[in-house]
């Protein structure tokens, strides 16, 4: 007589789950990003594909408990459900970490918000009122988001600033050349499709400058501590630029008409 061995039901629902799970992730994302659906929208996509990969996970967790008791087929179904919503869940688990690690904040700058103005900010009653930090408290998550003085000129600094914001692959929405201020807005895009504003202000004279930033999110009620550490990284490649710039050209701070008058002076020299 054969005996036949059933495949276990619970192993199928953990492999379909599973399979559900993950387009449900990048799907919600992908629409995300290309503004196809709202944030608000995206939210709700995003629990119900998080809902769905930890019905996953536990339903595959007692698959494999039954399998092992029953001696039921099904191992391959439940082990696939299980390694698809821990696939699914490992985002989460991520922001999860960055939510406990950082405070709830939305915006974070260097100096006064009113000198450095959002450009594409909504004005509408969705909007979120941005959430800030107090003196105290930034200094102590972002000790390195503070106000930048450089002995180089305004003009030189604000041309290095461009550099680095086109190698970040920023979005540059306003770009204003320095006078007495130069200042660049442009948009950044996280991973889940968040659209983030940075700010960089350059202000000074023809020998000293002084840099200051904001970095604000946009329909956002945490930003997972991105704000801060943008500025942080930005801040610190500009120091590292600026320092050799100034090393690799002495000259730097020197102006275009008495570079010209010194290569006038000069030329004659060499011809005799």
């Amino acid at each position: 007589m054969r005996i036949l061995i059933r495949t276990s039901r619970t192993a199928i629902w953990a492999r379909r789950l599973g399979s559900i799970a993950v387009p449900l992730v990048i799907l919600a994302v992908v629409l995300h990003r290309f503004r196809l659906i709202t944030s608000d929208l995206f939210v709700v996509a995003a629990l119900v594909a998080g809902v769905v990969a930890a019905l996953a996970v536990i339903v595959s967790v007692l698959a494999l408990g039954r399998l092992w008791q029953s001696g039921d087929q099904g191992w391959g179904r439940a082990l696939a459900g299980l390694l698809f919503g821990l696939v699914s869940l490992a985002p989460y688990g991520w922001y999860g970490s960055l939510l406990l690690r950082y405070p709830a904040v939305t915006d974070i700058a260097t100096m006064d918000r009113d000198l450095l103005p959002l450009v594409f900010e909504p004005g509408t009653a969705a909007m979120p009122a941005p959430k800030m930090l107090s003196a105290t408290e930034m200094a102590a998550e972002f000790p390195n988001v503070e106000t930048r003085t450089y002995p180089l000129g305004l003009v030189p600094t604000f041309g290095v600033v461009q550099q680095l914001v086109a190698q970040n692959g920023w979005d540059i929405r306003l770009l204003r050349e320095p006078g007495e201020v130069g200042q660049l807005n442009a948009q950044v895009m996280t991973l889940p499709g968040w659209r983030e504003e940075v700010v960089v202000r350059v202000t000074g004279t023809m020998d000293r400058s002084v840099v200051d930033m904001r970095s604000a999110s946009l329909h956002a009620l945490h930003d997972f501590g991105a704000n801060g550490l943008r500025i942080e990284a930005f801040l610190a490649a500009l120091d590292d630029a600026v320092m050799v710039l100034l090393r690799d050209n002495p000259g730097a701070n020197q102006p275009v008409e008495a570079e010209a008058e010194a290569q006038v002076e000069t030329e004659p020299a060499a011809a005799n």
